[in-house]
């Protein structure tokens, strides 16, 4: 697997290729160009990580080229070659978006070493820039949307729950139908607003991790556990919510130590011999009854009415059907904003047939239908046919039919495949349908551009590589 793609832009003939050589046997994929002229195209078609660039290119200069990359929105780390006389137009160049410079002539340790430091430091960018990426799509989706007289009421009673800046709170309802959302919606609400809000799904949690993920541990209390020290999710939401999702889940055990704290409000952290005071709120919630829980022994009594002192069950969404239409309208908003589509039009038949459908993912499973249906349409009209894949396929496969109506179906080994395969698969045969264009396959897949490019170096699908170019036979699901 290369290290990554790096374009050495130098008119000196022999010494870019001497860098070409010596990059390629250090684990890069190196490519040269030699004039000013050839440098966009090379751009274009090779999509380097990385850029070395001399300054004197024959008839055009490097400074000049990093502008017209900064115009042309082009973010590539750059690392600017120059002579020692010629160290003023390297700073300047560096005020032109450069990320560092080298004087000719260099030592190659010198070289190789600044390569990686600006490759880390753009990778460390990208992971950033994904992160505030899911930030934001949590931020635009976190509103509660809705105008049935079942939505009301829960909000009402949402609302003056909320003035109780101490009173536990257990919501209950089926996966999807926006739980995580309602309790977001207590604490704005509520005095503790400006404190944190950490959310903490007891179901997605190992047994054996849970107590020091709900109550930090100090270092050398597990094997692993080398840092200094780490808070847990209740140290962290001091002073404001603390929600915890699919609390059914929880062991028997962590239940025991939960009960503790909703009781004493103190805790020791894992292998800690203080004892920590902590002033949270808390907020449960719940898929499954957690009555019939408790009558079948799974779920602790004591507990349960200490987290039922105030409760609120969500309806799935085919018991509110009047929310299916104003849903159904955010998120196309939503998805057509995203990915820079025309809103369609939704005719009353096809909304008629959205609203007769069970939904038995609920709100989530609605919002995913959207997205998936704006992604492989250009459309000015949606109709029923465009939610066919929401059907029971043939042949024992439920769910998923693609835009043109044929099944999807999964094929796992017998004797069975890693993940990484899998989505490496997923992508080549993306970009095949694209023709290896990046920003239509990352459409597709529901990610962001950057998110794409970067799955990709992790797992070694280069941009160079022209096996996966075939006709594309359904253009108009692009």
């Amino acid at each position: 697997m290369s290290k990554g793609r790096i374009l050495i832009v130098d008119d000196e003939i022999i010494l870019a290729s001497s860098l070409k050589n010596i990059l390629c046997k250090a684990g890069y994929n190196a490519a040269p160009c030699t004039a000013g002229g050839d440098f966009f195209p090379t751009l274009r078609q090779f999509r380097p990580d990385l850029i070395l660039l001399d300054i004197y290119l024959g008839d055009v200069d490097g400074i000049q080229l990093l502008r017209q990359m900064k115009e042309e929105g082009w973010e590539v780390p750059t690392i600017v070659m120059t002579a020692h006389a010629d160290v003023s137009l390297a700073v300047e160049a560096m005020k032109e978006g450069a990320n560092d410079f080298l004087v000719k002539p260099f030592e190659l340790s010198r070289l190789e070493l600044l390569i990686e430091k600006v490759l880390e430091h753009a990778r460390l960018r990208t992971k950033v820039k994904l992160l505030q990426e899911e930030l934001e799509e949590q931020r635009s989706s976190s509103g509660i949307i809705g105008r049935s007289e079942a939505l009301h009421r829960i909000l009402t009673a949402a609302e003056r729950l909320a003035l109780g800046e101490n009173t536990t709170v257990l919501i209950e309802g089926e996966s999807g139908t926006g739980k995580e959302l309602l309790a977001r919606f207590i604490h704005r609400k509520s005095p503790r607003s400006d404190r944190a809000f950490v959310a903490l799904n007891c179901g997605a949690i190992p047994k054996e991790l849970a107590e020091s993920e709900f109550f930090g541990y100090e270092k050398g209390a597990f094997t692993g556990a080398t840092e200094k020290m780490r808070q847990g999710k209740f140290e962290l939401a001091d002073g404001g919510t603390i929600f915890l999702d699919e609390i059914s889940e929880l062991s028997l055990d962590m239940q025991v130590k939960l009960l503790r704290v909703l009781e004493q409000k103190q805790f020791y952290r894992l292998g800690g011999t203080r004892e920590i005071g902590v002033d949270v709120r808390i907020i449960a919630a719940s898929n499954r009854i957690l009555g019939h829980e408790v009558e079948a022994g799974r779920f602790r009594q004591d507990l349960f009415y200490r987290l039922n002192v105030a409760s609120v069950v969500v309806p799935a969404l085919r018991d509110r059907r009047e929310d299916i239409a104003p849903l159904t309208h955010a998120f196309l908003k939503e998805f057509c904003s995203k990915f820079n589509k025309p809103v369609p039009v939704v005719p009353p038949e096809t909304m008629q047939y959205l609203e007769s459908l069970p939904w038995k993912g609920n709100v989530r499973e609605l919002r995913n239908a959207i997205e998936r249906v704006i992604l492989l349409n250009n459309t000015p009209t949606l109709t029923r046919d465009h939610f066919t894949f929401l059907c029971t396929g043939t042949n024992g496969h439920s769910g998923q039919r693609s835009a043109n109506g044929k099944q999807f179906v999964l094929e796992i080994p017998p004797n069975g495949i890693q993940m990484k395969e899998v989505l490496r698969e997923l992508i080549l045969k993306t970009l095949t349908i694209t023709n290896g264009n990046q920003v239509q396959a990352a459409k597709i897949l529901g990610v962001t551009r950057s998110k794409l490019r970067y799955r990709m170096e992790l797992l070694g699908i280069h941009p160079e590589q022209r096996s996966y170019r075939v006709e594309n036979k359904y253009p108009n699901e692009l």
